[in-house]
């Protein structure tokens, strides 16, 4: 009944709550994502549980940013987590650095291009050079692919860019700002729906929200799961 391309975010207090959401939808969801936000409330043992217990798959959503070193240390840590993706800042130093601390496990490091939260006012506000975003995007992307990431993380309106990079074959691009038709947007800002996430190049989509807040998540996910195989 599931489909990995469709990973629901588990953007929810703790770890408790995470499982009964994962029990709620059972078999209709395969890929988990666990955040910062559920770092503190118990996210590596729901990591480990979901993956041991149930076999589930689990990305992990740390963002890492630091010194080379850092980060190599930190991803040399969580590989032993028995993990399938893990997001790090896209600057090339962070992706190498995270390449080596993956030490050839089947980790997938996926860069971070540019959140999907920003627009290109946030990005001034954030001295960041000029030019389209979509731009500035692909181009941090390619820089990614060079640098040995296994995938980006990017908005929907910006896979076709991105697919379209000669660096990109055979890698992996992650789209969260994905929204059912109707969904409220939140804090997204550069978003597309399901079915047009996958046309646009995605290999899979993250969604929170409209599956965690629905009143019913599990008919929410397999809504989603119908698009993403009518696409």
């Amino acid at each position: 009944m599931s489909d990995d391309r469709l990973i629901v975010a588990l953007d929810v207090p703790d770890a408790l709550s995470a499982l009964k959401l994962t029990e709620t939808l059972g078999d209709a969801v395969s890929f988990y994502k666990i955040g910062l936000g559920m770092l503190t409330g118990g996210g590596l043992a729901v990591a480990t549980e979901l993956k041991q217990e149930h076999g589930k798959r689990i990305f992990l959503d740390m963002k890492l940013f630091d010194i080379g070193a850092t980060i190599e240390s930190a991803v040399r840590g969580l590989a032993q987590f028995d993990l399938d993706f893990l997001t790090v800042h896209g600057d090339p130093h962070v992706v190498r650095a995270a390449k080596e601390g993956a030490g050839g496990k089947p980790l997938k490091i996926l860069a971070v291009t540019i959140l999907t939260s920003l627009d290109r006012a946030d990005l001034d506000a954030g001295l960041i050079r000029p030019g389209d975003l979509p731009d500035l995007v692909a181009e941090r992307a390619a820089r990614a692919f060079e640098a040995g990431a296994d995938g980006v993380i990017a908005s929907p309106q910006e896979a076709a860019m991105i697919r379209a990079l000669p660096q990109a074959t055979g890698r992996l691009i992650v789209t969260p700002g994905v929204r059912p038709m109707g969904s409220a947007l939140g804090d997204q800002k550069r978003v597309a729906t399901p079915a047009q996430a996958i046309a646009n190049g995605a290999d899979h989509i993250v969604v929170g929200r409209p599956v965690w807040a629905a009143a019913d998540p599990r008919a929410a996910a397999l809504a989603i799961l119908d698009e993403l195989r009518g696409a």
